[in-house]
């Protein structure tokens, strides 16, 4: 199991943290988020069900706009875009 952060294309970034517990899926995404640009979309994917709502109040903190979510399969996926 190991956190996996890639570059899918020009502003779209993908974190993967499934296997991960809180606080770890959190602490990864705003690390992530912090070395995105304004306007810079990260797909997240995790697969604990209780980081979800300290994500959605990062995200509320920081200004980063939260604006589609999907579960499957027992894994969320999540588009977040820099504000």
């Amino acid at each position: 199991m190991a956190v996996k952060f890639e570059k899918v294309a020009d502003g779209d970034y993908m974190l993967d943290v499934t296997g991960y517990v809180c606080p770890h899926p959190q602490m990864y995404t705003k690390k992530v988020m912090g070395k995105l640009e304004s306007g810079d979309v990260l797909t997240l994917l995790f697969d604990n069900p209780s980081s979800g709502e300290s994500i959605i109040a990062m995200c509320d903190a920081e200004g980063n706009e939260l604006f589609e979510r999907t579960e499957q399969g027992g894994t969320s996926q999540w588009k977040i875009r820099k504000a």
